[in-house]
């Protein structure tokens, strides 16, 4: 099969960071399904994964996190599949990427595709969204059925892939959402996708919630970088949660979180794989929720911009544009 593959961690402007290969097809076994890809996105992570360090792959390494494609074959213990299903997912970062025309996965992180997207839209949406659905609903405790209908999160980092499946969320669950964007374009996009407020996180984001009238809010989301860490200690309100995506070395003084008996919480969409949780499927339940609130019109794809075909390339390309960090929604590449 063809595949996206790399052997050293180079640079994404070295033309040997992303390679065109051929691999053995695998085989389906336990849980596992055997996906015929047709689409896949490109994430941070991704980039964060491929980042150059000394190390050297004996044999070709696959990454990709997002996908969306077709069941050819199961294994023998698959209840939720079967072959010719069209499904969306995002893998499992301990196990090879989704950027080969076959992958395995396991079918508990795996969903329904949405019947109204094509693959490209589709491929668009599955880490994104598990991260900001599990951000919410499962480490902020917000009500995803509207009891918290009328409560404001801040979003940092709105205008990335998981910001702007997160506004959406945050608008079906009845919260007023104030978005954070630096250029026009972002600004732009995230009103489009049903940010309440839009704020710069290049400027004093203090000032800016408190001239909305607004002296804290009551949920804040970090999907960029934690240097905004102080600043959301400020404005979460008492007894109120900070959940954040990202690593971080910085120092994080929690005298102001303590104060306020305020809550941090971690989100990481690959924790459940990874560890192999008794709650694996949770994942697959989200997505199919997600994918009926698709179908329903209630949310629209985050795709920006598609590439094609997937080849060495057009990933490269992808990445070089993720690692500018301007990108908004998704980047996605199909047909192999």
């Amino acid at each position: 099969m063809k595949a996206v593959a790399l052997t050293h961690y180079l640079p994404i402007t070295d033309p040997n960071s992303f390679l065109d290969v051929d691999l053995p097809t695998p085989t389906p076994d336990g849980h596992d399904i055997l996906v015929m890809v047709n689409a896949v996105a490109v994430n941070p992570v991704d980039t964060k994964v491929r980042a150059p360090k000394e190390l050297v792959e004996e044999t070709p390494r696959v990454l990709g996190y997002d996908a969306s494609g077709v069941v050819e074959a199961v294994g023998p213990d698959v209840t939720l599949f079967q072959p010719g299903d069209e499904v969306y997912y995002a893998g499992d970062i301990t196990r090879p990427g989704t950027n080969s025309q076959f992958h395995l996965v396991d079918e508990r992180i795996v969903g329904a595709k949405p019947k109204s997207l094509s693959h490209a839209q589709a491929a668009a949406l599955p880490l994104t969204t598990i991260t900001a659905y599990e951000a919410f609903f499962e480490r902020l405790g917000i009500d995803r059925d509207g009891a918290d209908k009328g409560q404001t999160i801040l979003i940092i980092g709105a205008g990335g892939g998981v910001g702007s499946i997160g506004i959406q969320l945050a608008k079906q669950a009845g919260l007023i959402v104030i978005a954070t964007a630096s250029r026009p374009q972002t600004s732009d996009w995230v009103k489009e996708l049903g940010a309440d407020h839009v704020i710069n996180h290049r400027e004093n984001m203090v000032e800016q919630v408190r001239a909305l009238g607004m002296q804290h809010v009551d949920h804040i989301a970090i999907f960029n970088d934690m240097r905004h860490w102080e600043t959301a200690v400020e404005l979460i309100r008492p007894q109120g949660g900070i959940v954040t995506i990202d690593d971080t070395e910085q120092a994080m003084p929690m005298a102001g979180m303590k104060m306020k008996a305020a809550s941090l919480h971690w989100e990481f969409m690959f924790a459940r794989s990874m560890h192999q949780t008794p709650d694996m499927i949770e994942q697959h339940k989200l997505l199919s929720y997600v994918a009926g609130q698709i179908d329903a019109g209630n949310i629209r794809t985050t795709l920006s911009q598609t590439l094609t075909p997937i080849n060495a390339q057009n990933m490269r390309k992808a990445h070089a544009m993720i690692e500018t960090g301007e990108a908004k929604g998704k980047i996605v590449l199909e047909g192999f």
